[in-house]
């Protein structure tokens, strides 16, 4: 017989995943909407508006504070993981993006005479300010919201 909760009744779990998932979407929706066409790639990509990573994390220490208490000792983990990630995703992960755009312009220095044939790094890994902090907002609504909901 199985006493632990069922995984598709895991709030937490099921809140982090919404949360990215919504971030992800609206990757695209905004792209469309700055570019007037279609970038479906975006849904699976790293980078970019708002931050999915932040989302992830900040919905599950907020739903994690919720349902468990915000002086638990689970929610203090799950907040300096979500320290952790979101300045990984604002200051090493840009500072990666920032070094392929300089590469990149390199590249195509160098390319100008007889065009290389090599494929340009991706410049958007990291996340700006203002974009981590959206996603982590966007985070914290998404918990609050399906912790309502789920009472």
């Amino acid at each position: 017989m199985i006493t632990e909760p069922h995984l598709l009744a895991n709030q937490t779990l099921i809140t982090a995943i919404i949360a990215g998932s919504i971030a992800q979407v609206l990757k695209v929706l905004i792209s469309y909407l700055l570019e007037h066409s279609w970038n479906w790639s975006l849904l699976l990509q790293a980078g970019g508006m708002p931050s999915s990573h932040s989302a992830l994390v900040a919905a599950t220490a907020q739903s994690i504070g919720l349902n468990f208490g915000f002086g638990s000792p689970i929610f203090t983990v799950a907040v300096i993981i979500a320290i952790v990630v979101i300045y990984d995703a604002t200051g090493i992960r840009r500072q990666a993006g920032i070094h392929a755009a300089i590469i990149n312009r390199m590249i195509t220095d160098l390319a100008s005479g007889h065009p290389l044939k090599e494929e340009q790094l991706r410049e958007v890994l990291g996340h700006t300010p203002f974009e981590a902090f959206t996603g982590t907002i966007l985070g914290v609504a998404t918990a609050y919201l399906f912790w309502i909901l789920w009472k």
